[in-house]
């Protein structure tokens, strides 16, 4: 088969032949990747999840985002072959290349395991694809394989202010995972909630001081660590006060990387070390 791979706009598009069978219910294609000719959705789940992803043979790393998953079975009512692992990997690659993204690791058997994991950027946003759940057996058919495309993004987090001064009582401390944009100190708009409610705290105990402390992952030199959680730890109470809060209720400081709360050897733990801890005076 012989797969024709166009790209329209920032979508990556691999050439596909019209079902004869019906996806699953409430199924569609990621909006990246159309289907391989002849295929048709099986099963199919969204969620924020984590991944173990194949970066060598019997080797994974764990990836966090918004996780779509669908389940792709050849049709064999359409009356043509199936192709080969190789093809259905291949055509993927082509894809993400063409966008600008690359390979990471792919067998097509020979290490006990079928399947690919690529990594890519569109408009800014950092996704991995992985292609798995084929057959090891039968390394000439391909008759049904997983998609996994992962948004690389961390979870919204919600706390309510009660929530955050129950904390502050029993442990004198809070961990906010406020996100801000790469490198800099400005305050994302998913995290504007978080803000809110840090401020609506303030303003329901108003005797309450507290101390915001930005705390980084140890990717960068400890310099820059430093100085990028002292801004951060600043812009939160800069947008506090922007709410009405007293500026004379709260002081800020950095520890850059020196206060891990988690393994900075993974992404999942870099991402627990990067956060604002609120702090009880």
């Amino acid at each position: 088969m012989k797969a024709v791979i166009l790209a329209v706009i920032s979508a990556l598009a691999i050439a596909s032949a019209a079902p004869a069978q019906e996806d699953a219910e409430g199924c569609k294609d990621h909006p990246l990747f159309n289907r391989l000719s002849n295929f048709y959705i099986e099963d199919c789940m969204e969620n924020y999840n984590a991944v173990d992803v194949h970066t060598a043979a019997e080797t994974t790393v764990t990836k966090e985002g918004n996780v779509v998953h669908i389940r792709y079975a050849f049709n064999y009512d359409a009356g043509a072959k199936p192709p080969s692992p190789f093809q259905v990997i291949k055509n993927y690659e082509r894809a993400v290349v063409q966008n600008g993204g690359k390979k990471i690791y792919s067998s097509t058997g020979s290490d006990g395991y079928q399947g690919a994991t690529f990594t890519m950027s569109v408009k800014g946003v950092e996704y991995w694809v992985m292609i798995d759940g084929m057959h090891p057996g039968h390394p000439e058919v391909c008759d049904g394989f997983s998609l996994y495309v992962i948004e690389m993004k961390a979870m919204n987090q919600e706390i309510q202010a009660s929530e955050m001064f129950d904390a502050l009582n029993k442990q004198g401390s809070v961990a906010l995972y406020i996100t801000f944009e790469t490198g800099k100190a400005n305050i994302k708009p998913e995290s504007q909630g978080i803000v809110d409610q840090i401020a609506q705290m303030l303003r329901d105990n108003p005797t309450l001081k507290v101390s915001v402390e930005g705390h980084t992952d140890n990717v960068g030199t400890a310099q820059f660590n430093q100085a990028l959680s002292e801004n951060r730890a600043k812009a939160v109470v800069d947008a506090i006060v922007a709410k009405g809060i007293e500026r004379e209720r709260l002081s800020w400081r950095g520890w850059g990387q020196t206060k891990p709360i988690a393994d900075n050897a993974t992404e999942e733990g870099r991402a627990k070390n990067r956060r604002v801890e609120i702090v009880k005076i």
